[in-house]
């Protein structure tokens, strides 16, 4: 195995057998979860990215203490929700968090915009956040670091497990079904202010990135020695840069998807947050049973979260299970069923429901994106509306 191909087992040889590590009861467990958002700090007049995320966490960080952080680039700011069950608790959270940063990029002057990437671009180049990481990171990654289309952001949800295991099993398991979720939430068009063709062209510039991608089959043993080769071979900085749509949280006791775009809309996050609860807490549900993971390549995977990336929810998709392509609406039904268990037993099945039909009458973040540009003519408005947007509840 050399550092830049991680070990891939085949279905049957994870080496997840049962046991007091992976027992699950006879149905459904309700699993904390919490959100991570990353957001873009706008000048009010222009629209394009403004460096300043310094004083507005300053400001917001008199009301939420560390759950607004700094990001890469110093026009993004992340904010992160506490861990919790209820699926109402978690909308009232992340409509707190996004007002309270919202007041305060208001106080330095600029905007906070939810957008995969920047609808206007940058006027200059933005500098990367002054941390020995980040500072790090853009000298170990140079070509990577431009400071305008490398700009994106993106949502990340954890899921709350028991060990490394369970949450390795969850990866192995829920991989094939990302793709369709990817494609619910897409919200990144344009990028150097101009359409790209994509619904999320996020997705492909963060995957130049390496790692940043879908998870390869590992079980504990086979993930740590990934990590290690990994780090030791300066293919990454640290085990904080593994960037895999799933992966075992390095600081938490989750596991963490970081495989869609930031939407203006909350109630896209909301079910993008109660799907992966729900599919989790499916599958944990059969761990006893000791299910092989579907043996679906990474090539055909990163095919499928191309396509999800192109077309959104709307268009054709890959099905990772057949390589055929498909409706993209064939695909979230399926997905929306196989989390059914988990979703019942949460009591989110008539939330997901509501939350569906929202999203198709209102379509994707780049829908919607494209059908403002439409109307407005300039993207200086598309902005406009995604910061409203943003902050609504």
């Amino acid at each position: 195995m050399t550092a830049t191909e991680p070990r891939s087992l085949p279905a049957g040889v994870l080496g997840l057998r049962p046991g007091p590590a992976l027992a699950a009861p006879a149905g459904p467990v309700v699993s904390t979860m919490g959100v991570e958002e990353e957001f873009l700090l706008v000048d009010r007049l222009t629209g394009a990215p403004v460096p300043r995320a310094g004083p507005v966490i300053r400001e917001a960080s008199y009301l939420l203490g560390d759950l607004v952080q700094s990001e890469f680039y110093r026009c993004m700011i992340e904010t992160c929700t506490r861990p919790t069950i209820d699926a109402t608790d978690l909308r009232a959270q992340l409509h707190r968090l996004r007002v309270t940063v919202a007041d305060a990029a208001c106080a330095s002057h600029c905007l906070l915009v939810a957008s995969g990437t920047p609808v206007v671009p940058p006027t200059a180049p933005i500098p990367v956040t002054d941390t020995p990481r980040y500072r790090g990171m853009a000298r170990h990654f140079g070509a990577l670091v431009d400071g305008r289309l490398g700009i994106v952001c993106g949502c990340h949800v954890h899921v709350g497990t028991a060990d490394r295991a369970q949450a390795l099993f969850l990866a192995n398991h829920v991989r094939p079904w990302l793709p369709a979720l990817q494609a619910l939430a897409v919200n990144s068009p344009f990028a150097g202010g101009l359409d790209t063709g994509y619904s999320s062209w996020r997705a492909l510039e963060f995957g130049r990135w390496p790692t940043a991608g879908p998870a390869p089959l590992l079980d504990p043993a086979a993930y740590e020695e990934t990590a290690e080769a990994l780090v030791a071979s300066g293919v990454l900085m640290d085990r904080r840069m593994i960037y895999w749509f799933a992966r075992p949280s390095e600081h938490q006791p989750t596991i963490e998807f970081r495989v869609t775009d930031t939407n203006a809309d909350l109630d896209t996050t909301l079910l993008v947050a109660l799907l992966l609860r729900g599919l989790c807490a499916t599958f944990l549900a059969r761990a006893d049973e000791d299910p092989p993971p579907p043996g679906i390549s990474v090539a055909r995977l990163s095919e499928a979260h191309r396509c999800a990336a192109r077309y959104g929810a709307a268009g054709f998709a890959l099905d990772p299970f057949t390589g055929d392509h498909v409706p993209a609406r064939a695909l979230i039904e399926a997905l929306v069923r196989t989390a059914g268990p988990g979703l019942r037993a949460a009591g989110d099945e008539a939330e997901v429901d509501r939350l569906l039909d929202a999203l198709r009458s209102k379509g994707t973040g780049a829908d919607r994106q494209r059908a403002a540009l439409r109307r407005a003519g300039r993207l200086r408005y598309v902005v406009d509306e995604l910061a409203d947007l943003t902050i609504s509840s």
